[in-house]
């Protein structure tokens, strides 16, 4: 074997293995506490770190609620987007795996040509050629530059597919909360209705007595006016209702009229859940689509870093070229004679390393920026849990005396209407029975739409996306 044959397959052999320049990722370290400081809802001290069930709105025991999530995450249109922009990660991926093997393109050039008289030299001016060649090239990866470039562009379609992820979080979310608050405000409806008709039989009342000639008119103003106001506050409620019927058909990819219909039929609240378990810390980390797309960002600003510091050094790349060569002009130069070339070009910017080093420093700083954005980003979600924890309990607790006032309230004003009916109070005592009896029972329908709409808060928090359920694709087309 010749010499230049071994030290091309030595040159062969040290591209395929060849060293990696530039840092090695790490993950970052970062402080956690081994609990949550915020009061949890779960006495439980051997909780699971889950929730009970990832699909957090199977808790609130709601099939409507159920049937609105499994419809987002179908139909969603800003899921879809995220969805199109995986694949196109995931394309580029596959892209940049391509430069670790040799691209081979062929090409055929075939023409007719009629030369000048003064160009022939006594030769025929007419001729026919014809070249046909193969052509190989390829870049000997000796310093990682290739290898680093693919696993950057992996962790970047790691960090999309997180993205999707945390887009499912906030879809689903959104849903739950909307759905929360649109049978919260229709239970605030029943509430001032119900009033309402109890006060239009107290205008009645007040008027009958009036015509018998025991009340005054200043007695009747005032009962119309609480039931007027009463009344008022229906308009905004109904309002209320039929946006957030909007806000849920637009959420599952449909026309906003499309669910007022389905939606219009009261319902009570969804249960609120019983237990809601944080886990710890660590688990919150691992789990969050945001921190782990977070970090895989990190993870390719530590890649880009490597690829900016192998253009310190030479890059070397093999080309190869096969092909015959054909001509035709009845001349002593016809014939076919084929054509080979194998080469080696070494492009080494030694006289730029200015460039090349702040290319370095730049990417370096995109790391420290990526890494900094990484430690916010935990703390953040930390911060996120832990105040969840806190509104959903403090929420609880104003709930459950909220739900004992209206009550009391309620009773308050039965006994001052059966008082009022035989003479034993006056009006004015009624109608501030029925005035605390509907704040009362509005501020406990408002009260338990909170802590309803703080425990989606929180499951949200807690939440990582569902994988296995991804969008349906755009329908493809021709552009």
């Amino acid at each position: 074997m010749r010499k230049s044959n071994v030290l091309f397959a030595t040159i062969v052999v040290l591209g395929t293995v060849g060293c990696s320049v530039g840092p090695r990722y790490k993950r970052p370290d970062v402080p956690l506490p081994t609990q949550f400081a915020a009061p949890a809802t779960n006495d439980a001290t051997d909780a699971k770190a889950e929730p009970v069930d990832p699909e957090f709105w199977h808790s609130f025991h709601d099939p409507e609620l159920t049937g609105l999530v499994e419809r987002s995450l179908s139909a969603n249109n800003d899921l879809r987007t995220a969805l199109a922009h995986y694949d196109a990660a995931a394309v580029l991926w596959r892209l940049s795996k391509f430069d670790k093997y040799p691209t081979v393109t062929a090409s055929e050039d075939t023409g007719r040509q009629k030369l000048a008289a003064n160009q022939a030299f006594g030769y025929p001016r007419n001729n026919r050629y014809s070249t046909s060649t193969i052509n190989a090239s390829w870049e000997l990866d000796f310093y990682g530059r290739v290898r680093h470039n693919v696993e950057a562009q992996h962790q970047q379609l790691l960090a999309t597919g997180n993205d999707l992820a945390a887009m499912q979080v906030a879809i689903v979310g959104e849903v739950a909360s909307t759905y929360i608050d649109l049978r919260g405000q229709q239970e605030r409806l029943r509430v001032a209705r119900q009033n309402a008709d109890n006060e239009q039989r107290t205008v009645r009342l007040v008027e009958a007595t009036y015509t018998a000639g025991r009340g005054t008119q200043f007695d009747t103003a005032r009962a119309r006016a609480l039931y007027e106001s009463t009344t008022a506050r229906i308009p905004a409620l109904q309002s209320a209702i039929t946006l957030d019927a909007h806000r849920l058909a637009v959420l599952c990819g449909q026309l906003p009229d499309a669910l007022v219909e389905e939606l219009a039929i009261q319902k009570a609240l969804p249960d609120l859940p019983e237990n809601i378990n944080p886990g710890t810390p660590a688990d919150l980390v691992r789990r969050r689509p945001d921190i782990s797309a977070s970090e895989q960002r990190l993870h390719a600003a530590t890649e880009q870093i490597g690829i900016n510091t192998a253009d310190l050094f030479p890059r070397v790349n093999f080309s190869g070229l096969l092909g015959l060569m054909e001509y035709h002009a009845d001349s002593p130069f016809d014939g076919v004679s084929p054509a080979n070339l194998a080469a080696l070009n070494i492009d080494w910017s030694f006289l730029d390393r200015g460039r090349v080093k702040a290319r370095i420093a730049a990417s370096r700083a995109d790391g420290n920026a990526q890494l900094t954005q990484y430690q916010q980003t935990v703390l953040l979600a930390l911060e996120d849990v832990d105040n969840a924890l806190v509104r959903y309990a403090r929420s609880r607790e104003e709930d459950a005396a909220l739900r004992q006032a209206a009550v009391d309230s309620k009773r308050a004003a039965d006994l001052a209407n059966v008082r009022f009916r035989e003479g034993a109070t006056g009006l004015l005592d009624l109608l501030e029975a029925e005035r605390v009896q509907l704040q009362d029972e509005d501020a406990y329908a408002t009260s338990h739409l909170a802590s309803a709409a703080d425990a989606v808060g929180l499951y949200k928090s807690l939440a990582g996306g569902w994988p296995q359920r991804p969008p349906q694709a755009f329908a493809s087309g021709k552009h």
